[in-house]
């Protein structure tokens, strides 16, 4: 006789969104999928955010949906704008007799209705899990504060992705007493609340190709010998202005690196001359001014103009829109070495996605980065906010570098498996797909 499923069910963007949630949440469903006597529903997003937020966060360009043929499960349900749809599907989680929602935390934005599904399951047979990508957001306001603790407090376990992350949350709410686990995810109890403590997994969503041609892809677009990678979205926090000042000294002192710089500016996806796009701008700022005073307006960030100012014209390669899933590889094979020269961190899926194409990754000392970059192992690490030192370790990248079998073996054990193993059960108990 077989023995009953364990119903999972994973709260995040689905694959027809953009970008590193999306693709992490898909990979996530599809690890538990892989597992014997598992059954995984997606519980999606069908808008993730304020309707007056001025972007489009819809993948117009991806034609693929690996949950299809892996069997998960996909329900489009939770709107932010509609309180309904909160109610829904904390109603559908109910339904389907879930004996774990594990919950996408991504920003504090989300924290009203992803407390309203927390809280409605409570008293329930359902284990809410809350997946923290982040705890502390940088220039976090007293309203993003409150949106997290209303939100955390809800939760019966927690995932975190560094111990970072994990002393964040401690943080947040020292009232509450923390139980720290690298190995499962042990049951929630009447004096404390568990904590996982993960590495955020390699991507297999994203595998070299075996029949590009990686040195005609560089002589096509005029690329050199050496080539630093950039990306992933334009935004301010991922120092891409660091990058492009930290290169332009490197290339002043040598002819032969190039920049590969792929990504779609965060804040201009949508045709900022329609009116519609006018009016969201506005409103959109003037809720910032009001909920977060003082908060940077993003949406002045050019760093693609420094290109000029520097007099990078023929040694940067621009690919300025969102990249589809499968056509990701080539730039990662194209490339030398990845760029993460961030101002903060929070785990990285760009970071991940590296390590699948086993390309060296060199960082500032920001965050979770020195839990994950051995500094001469697999990647380099330079002081934040230095570009003179970031320059410097592009350079010893080109004169001492970092060799594919080291990348690979750092993260060999960080495995979609593993992790999803880890979230079910003691290592014991279940055992992982052959």
């Amino acid at each position: 006789m077989n023995s009953p499923k364990t119903c999972i069910a994973v709260l995040g963007p689905g694959p027809v969104f953009k970008g590193g949630m999306a693709n992490y949440t898909v990979s996530l469903c599809l690890a538990f999928a892989a597992m014997p006597n598992v059954q995984v529903h997606l519980i999606s997003w069908t808008n993730q955010y304020p309707s007056i937020v001025p972007r489009d966060f819809k993948d117009r360009t991806g034609t693929k949906n690996p949950l299809t043929a892996a069997g998960v499960h996909e329900h489009y349900l939770l709107d932010y704008n509609s309180p309904s749809s909160w109610r829904a599907t904390a109603a559908k989680v109910k339904e389907l007799g879930a004996h774990k929602l594990i919950i996408q935390w991504s920003i504090a934005l989300q924290g009203l209705p992803l407390n309203c599904v927390a809280r409605l399951l409570k008293n329930t047979d359902t284990e809410v899990v809350f997946d923290l990508h982040f705890v502390q957001q940088k220039e976090a306001s007293v309203l993003d504060a409150y949106l997290s603790k209303l939100a955390f407090k809800a939760a019966d376990a927690f995932i975190v992705h560094s111990q970072k992350t994990a002393d964040e949350l401690q943080a947040l709410l020292p009232t509450l007493s923390f139980s720290v686990r690298t190995d499962y995810l042990e049951p929630k109890t009447s004096t404390h609340r568990p904590v996982l403590r993960l590495f955020h997994p390699v991507y297999d969503l994203f595998k070299p190709n075996a029949s590009f041609n990686a040195a005609a892809f560089r002589q096509e677009h005029g690329l050199r010998k050496h080539v630093f990678l950039f990306f992933g979205f334009i935004r301010k926090y991922k120092g891409l202005h660091h990058c492009l000042e930290a290169f332009a000294k490197l290339a002043a002192q040598r002819d032969d690196v190039s920049l590969l710089l792929v990504g779609e500016s965060f804040w201009h996806t949508l045709d900022q001359n329609k009116l519609s796009t006018k009016i969201k701008n506005a409103l959109f700022k003037t809720a910032k001014s009001i909920l977060r005073p003082g908060a940077e307006d993003e949406s002045n960030y050019n760093p693609l103009a420094l290109i000029d100012q520097y007099g990078l014209q023929d040694k940067v390669m621009v690919v300025n829109s969102f990249v589809a899933n499968d056509q990701v590889y080539k730039y990662f094979q194209a490339a030398d070495a990845l760029l993460l020269f961030y101002e903060y961190a929070t785990p990285s899926g760009v970071e991940s996605m590296a390590y699948n194409f086993k390309i060296p990754i060199l960082a500032t000392a920001v965050g979770h980065f020195p839990e994950t970059i051995v500094d001469g192992e697999n990647g380099y690490l330079a002081k934040a906010e230095d570009t003179d030192n970031m320059a410097a370790i592009m350079l010893k990248q080109i004169t001492h570098p970092i060799q594919a079998t080291n990348v690979d073996a750092q993260a060999r054990h960080w495995t979609w498996h593993a992790y999803a193993k880890a979230i079910l059960a003691p290592p014991t108990e279940i055992a992982l797909p052959v």
